[in-house]
């Protein structure tokens, strides 16, 4: 019943924008119901900043007004998606490859809604890969640095480049993406700051202290939940 849960997130947090606005649009199959539910409602004087060329396909397709952080570069809202929940309404994202341009959007926004299905919210990050994404020169060697610094936080396994068949995963901004396998994430705080102090690291999806409201799907509509 995912589908019905992300689907009632969507519509849920479409009701969260006004007329005029600018509304930052999410990457993933929940961002994009949102991006289907404010189509929806045709407010007036929207414009819109996607965080991934995968989101700006679809608003365009569906009528919406498209922006840039250039030309925007103050947001009022933010919509996206998560691929966990954990205390304090931290954040584990970039499964859709797009945590860089999520993040960047995030920052820019003064308010950010994260929307997800219920089994996305857990007691601790970590049983979701966390995505970290670098730089293709040298990413072998990014790599193992981004190795020696789960050791320090007891993660014995090293994070695996992402792939699929045609080869390595690119972001748009022609970037590769490492996924670790945490387990569990003691620190989360801690490991964020020591992710992005390694030369050749882009930026990592711990996405911390950035989500002002979480509203989560059910199969009979949404629950809401704050930091």
């Amino acid at each position: 019943m995912s589908d019905l849960q992300k689907k009632n997130a969507g519509e849920a947090a479409a009701r969260y924008v006004e007329a005029g606005m600018v509304v930052g649009l999410g990457t993933g199959s929940t961002a994009a119901w949102f991006v289907k539910a404010l189509a929806a409602r045709k407010l007036p004087g929207l414009r819109c900043v996607p965080t991934s060329e995968r989101t700006a396909d679809l608003a365009r397709e569906l009528g919406l007004t498209l922006s840039t952080l250039e030309d925007t570069p103050r947001i009022d809202l933010t919509v996206d998606g998560a691929d966990e929940i954990g205390p304090g309404l931290a954040l584990i994202k970039g499964g859709g490859a797009a945590l860089l341009r999520e993040k960047l959007v995030w920052e820019a926004s003064a308010r950010c809604i994260c929307i997800a299905d219920a089994a996305k919210v857990v007691p601790a990050l970590g049983t979701f890969p966390l995505p970290i994404e670098v730089v293709a020169f040298g990413h072998k060697t990014t790599a193992n640095r981004i190795a020696d610094v789960l050791a320090d936080h007891d993660i014995g396994s090293p994070a695996r480049v992402r792939e699929a068949e045609r080869g390595l995963i690119r972001t748009d901004g022609g970037n590769l993406i490492y996924d670790a396998a945490c387990k569990l994430i003691a620190d989360p705080a801690r490991l964020a700051a020591d992710l992005k102090s390694l030369t050749g690291v882009v930026e990592h999806g711990l996405f911390l202290d950035l989500t002002d409201l979480a509203v989560i799907g059910t199969d009979e509509g949404v629950e809401t939940l704050n930091p």
